[in-house]
């Protein structure tokens, strides 16, 4: 989605102002403050930025992308206990379900303006205005087909998808109900909504951008906490002891994870052979000289993070972290830059990747690729960039094109042999968020090119 020269001017000042501070204090690895010093809203106070946010999105966002699809009515059906993954995008807050059947109905006029309709017994308020309320269930579904002729859209547009799960929220019961509400000769008229889906998720503002830094930045102090004598005492902490520090800490923070945190560890004499995908162990009791490696992931403000770093704990009488070390931390560096710099709007998941790996190959690096957008979801719907278990092209995800103002993980390995190992290979497993403006990838809070370090 192209927003024109103004908002992407702003979206590259905002990020330069809200995390120019953060990227600093957090590109070396090392957190010169602690999650308790940044600003974490309490839930009655997110209703207003968040919902600042929907209205942003729903008046700037959503006409130019219907547009763009084609579409002129988007149906968003849902059912308490099983909404559509992308209703929580479209509501205001608070909100927790889709109490008994809930409608949402976006229609396009001629002039290029969305009207925001709800087909609900229970009003939702802004930026939704009421066409139906209070009725039963079967006086709901005549006031949408009522509403549907009414308006008598050429193209109407509902959730349903064979390759993107977000896109597939219309359940099988709704579809027949809505096939059966409709007059014969509208049937002919739904079509997928799935490109549309895929563009709302993907595509982030510039409010948005305004507090994406400060979400990831809050991710990233938690493992400086956590990778800290703080935290670990050599020969005592286990790696799931820090994993449980991590969630208990953003639990703390009234932070929502939407996986397990997880910690693994690398030593020598642990084998990590060339085609081997992951390393790392977990359950360990953590011991100097250790590699350790998390990766985590929090949501707020409806914005999701995806992250992983690495620490090293010092053996008796070293002071600072060895130098191969910190050479193998900077191939990782490399990677992703091989991978950033491949960018461009319009091309596809699927060519990003062969030009990293092209690049990697040439500079006999060992890497692999597996880049996700983010955004509403940490694995978001848009370009897929490898897959762990595949580093060749992926059917239709990887296909789909690269926009402006996208969100990705950029995330991926390499393996890097150590003569301190007697030639054990490193894995050094990294993950950033950052933030594609259609010409360059900024790190939403700076990115690791120093190790955690505990003493």
């Amino acid at each position: 989605m192209h927003f024109g020269i103004k908002l992407v001017v702003l979206t590259a000042l905002t990020i330069a102002t809200a995390s120019g501070v953060c990227a600093q204090q957090f590109e070396q690895g090392r957190s010169l403050t602690r999650a308790d010093d940044f600003a974490v809203l309490s839930h009655k106070a997110r209703i207003e930025p968040e919902n600042a946010i929907l209205h942003e999105r729903m008046k700037q966002l959503l006409p130019t992308l219907m547009a763009q699809a084609n579409i002129d009515m988007w149906l968003v059906i849902n059912r308490e206990y099983a909404e559509d993954p992308v209703y929580f995008t479209l509501v205001p807050q608070p909100s927790h379900a889709a109490r008994r059947t809930t409608m949402l109905v976006f229609s396009r006029n001629k002039d290029g303006t969305v009207e925001h309709l709800s087909v609900n017994r229970y009003p939702l308020g802004e930026p939704y205005k009421t066409a139906w309320s209070g009725g039963n269930l079967a006086q709901q579904w005549q006031a949408l087909a009522a509403l549907i002729e009414a308006k008598n859209p050429d193209r109407i547009g509902i959730n349903v998808s064979e390759h993107w799960p977000v896109a597939d929220g219309l359940t099988h019961g709704l579809h027949q109900r809505l096939l059966d509400a409709l007059p014969d000769t509208y049937e002919q008229r739904l079509v997928s909504a799935e490109d549309l889906v895929v563009r709302w998720v993907e595509t982030r503002t510039a409010k948005e951008l305004a507090v994406y830094p400060q979400i990831v930045a809050l991710a990233r102090s938690v493992i400086a906490e956590a990778f800290s004598n703080r935290v670990i005492t050599p020969g005592v902490t286990t790696t799931d002891d820090v994993a449980w520090y991590i969630r208990n800490r953003f639990a703390e923070l009234q932070l929502q994870i939407w996986f397990q945190p997880y910690v693994t560890l690398q030593r020598a004499g642990h084998g990590c052979d060339t085609e081997q995908a992951f390393c790392g162990q977990s359950g360990h009791t953590i011991e100097r000289g250790d590699v350790i490696h998390t990766d985590i992931g929090i949501c707020y403000l409806k914005l999701c993070t995806d992250t992983q770093e690495l620490g090293y704990v010092l053996p008796l009488g070293m002071t600072e972290v060895p130098g191969e070390l910190s050479t193998a931390l900077s191939k990782g560096n490399q990677w992703q830059d091989h991978l950033t710099e491949a960018f461009q709007v319009g091309r596809s998941g699927n060519e990003i990747l062969a030009a990293t790996v092209e690049k990697s190959e040439q500079h006999k690096l060992n890497s692999s690729t597996y880049t996700h957008p983010l955004g509403f979801y940490g694995h978001a719907p848009g370009p897929t960039i490898g897959m762990w278990d595949n580093q060749g092209p992926t059917p239709v995800r990887g296909d789909w094109p690269v926009y402006a103002n996208t969100a990705y993980a950029i995330e991926g390995n390499v393996k890097v042999p150590l003569d301190m190992w007697d030639g054990q290979n490193i894995q050094i497993m990294l993950e950033q968020s950052a933030f594609f403006d259609g010409k360059n990838v900024i790190y939403l809070a700076g990115r690791q090119t120093k190790w955690h370090v505990i003493h």
